[in-house]
Order: structure tokens, then sequence, then C-alpha cells
């Protein structure tokens, strides 16, 4: 009785040890290391690999938090360690797949200048890196023979990255997102024409309601011959050539540019932006109006005035810089 006592009591005493390691927090590698977990990679690859980054003080560490925690399967992909941690809690991450990600959000309107921006600011990747495949049209060329790059079919959502994500991979994730939403219009419109429509209704749409307005407008000066006169065109033109300032100047609005519909009648030569589905449904299905004007609102609302006629027009951007004047 007394050995099974004493036995008992080391036991107890191991176990409670056991637990006592598995809870104590190490860091044997300095700043951050990642660890990657191709998928079938057993328990003992595992707890080597960690070991191995400083991750946990031994393999056998690793191991033991495993016997305790039985739980679930231990996930595939990579991981980013940037703190101590104990044994316990890093089985825990990985049998929830708690892997490492960039997670880039692009909202509806935002152009490739713009994507490349948030993925250097990110991290991810170098903006020149991305915007070198995004000028690459390849990959949407049979669904738009006409497109100049991929400007518009970087369709706007949360995309999920990781360490290893491509920009080319990216624009395949992006315009595969588009191809979705295009599927699901259940339209014959030509894709080249509406897309381009819709990114000029999505920069000057503020107001949801007030895009098929918008597109109206668009719509009603293609069919006369009327220039676009859209401002955003002209900022895109200055994209191009890298000499945007954060303004528009005369300069840009006189420049001979195929993207400047002050200079040329007619749809520039493909999207400004990626527009989302509301601006997309605006550019198929335009109100019935015959405005071929419109002006912003001074009163910060997004909204605009729509004129059918160049007097009114007139007025209406009178009102629009005497009240700017007020705000002053």
């Amino acid at each position: 009785m007394r050995r099974l006592g004493f036995l008992a009591i080391l036991a107890l005493a191991a176990g409670g040890y056991a637990v006592y390691r598995i809870a104590q927090p190490y860091q044997g590698f300095q700043g951050e290391v990642f660890v990657e977990f191709p998928r079938g990679t057993g328990t003992g690859a595992i707890a080597d690999a960690l070991t191995r980054a400083g991750v946990v003080r031994s393999r056998w560490d690793f191991l033991l938090a495993r016997t305790i925690d039985r739980e679930g399967v231990l996930q595939a992909g990579e991981y980013r360690f940037n703190r101590p941690a104990a044994p316990s809690e890093i089985v825990s991450r990985i049998r929830r797949g708690d892997v490492f990600y960039y997670e880039l959000v692009v909202p509806e309107g935002k152009n490739m200048f713009d994507i490349a921006a948030a993925l250097e600011e990110l991290g991810a990747f170098k903006a020149a890196a991305f915007l070198a495949a995004a000028r690459n049209p390849a990959m949407i060329r049979d669904l738009d023979p006409k497109a100049p790059s991929l400007e518009g079919y970087l369709f706007p959502d949360t995309y999920r990255l990781g360490r290893h994500t491509t920009p080319e991979k990216l624009c395949h994730m992006m315009t595969a997102r588009f191809r979705e939403a295009w599927a699901g219009l259940h339209t014959d419109a030509g894709v080249h024409n509406t897309v381009t429509l819709a990114s000029l209704v999505e920069k000057e749409g503020k107001l949801p309601e007030e895009r098929p307005r918008i597109a109206a407008v668009f719509t009603n000066r293609l069919r006369i011959g009327m220039k676009l006169d859209c401002d955003p065109t002209t900022i895109y033109a200055a994209l191009l050539e890298n000499r945007y300032r954060g303004t528009i100047y005369r300069s840009d609005l006189d420049r001979d540019h195929p993207y400047n519909t002050y200079h040329y009648a007619g749809l520039p030569p493909g999207p400004i932006a990626n527009p989302g589905l509301a601006s997309i449904h605006a550019a198929l299905a335009p109100a019935e109006t015959d405005a071929i004007y419109f002006v912003a609102r001074a009163d910060g609302s997004g909204g605009h005035d729509f004129s059918n006629n160049i007097a009114a027009h007139e007025s209406a951007v009178t009102r629009y810089h005497r009240a700017l004047r007020k705000l002053r």
C-alpha cells in the first residue's frame, strides 16, 4: 500500500509538472518567425519544425501538450510567432487553424493604383509589382478582348493573402470574383462598355439612388455624341502618366490623352476604377430621364442637381459656387 501511495504521489507530481511545463511561455527566436506545415505533416514533424524555429523549448513539450489536448486535428498552413507562447497555446492555435494572412479590403471605386498602395502599406508586396501584374490584361482577355489592363475587373471585396501569394495570383483571385459577379447578372450586354460606364458612375455617384440617373446622363451624352466631361477620367489619365498632383488643373482638362473625356467624345478606352455591383446595375439599367448635365451640391450630402439644358445647368453651377463661398 505504501508503494502504491508513493507511486500515486509520484504520478500526481509528474502530472502537475507536465501541466506546469506546457503552460510556460517560451521564445527562442528574435523578432518574428514563420513556420509552415504542408498538408499531411504529422504531429512529430510539426513538433520538430517548431523546435528548430525556437517556438518551443523541445519537441517533447509540444508532444506533451498535444497528448493532453487531443481535440480536433492540427491544421496545415503558415503560422506567425512574434511573442513568447506556451506549448498548450501553440497546440490550440494550430488546432484552430490560426494561420497567418494579410487582409486586403478593396472598397468599390478603388483603382489599381489605390490597391497597389494598400498592398504596399500592408507589407504584402511592392506597389510596382502589383501594378506590373494589373497592367497585363491577358487573364481577362477572353471576357473583354479590348481591355487595356485589369482595371475594372479587380472586383471590390475582402481578400486574404498568404506570404507566398504573388501579385499574379491575387489578380487571378480578384478577376475570378468579378467573373462570378458578372455571371450572376445573367446579361448579354457587352462587358467592356458596361464596366467602363459603371466605373465612371462609381467615381461620380456617392448616393446609391443617384447612380442610375448619373448613368443616364452619360448614356444620353453618348447617344447624341456629346463629350462626357467626366473629371475622374482626367485624374485617371494623370495617374497613368504618373503626374497626378492631388487635384485637377486646367492643363489636365486640356491634355490630349485618350482617357480625357473633356478632350475626346465617347467612353474612355477602358474602366477607370473597379465598380461594385450597384454601379454595374446602374450602367445596365440607366434611369429614364432626358438629363444631360449634373453638378454636385455644396451641402455635403454627396447629391447632385440634374439638368436637361445648359441654362438650367449654369444656374445650378452658380448656386453651387454661391453655396461654397458661404461655407468658407
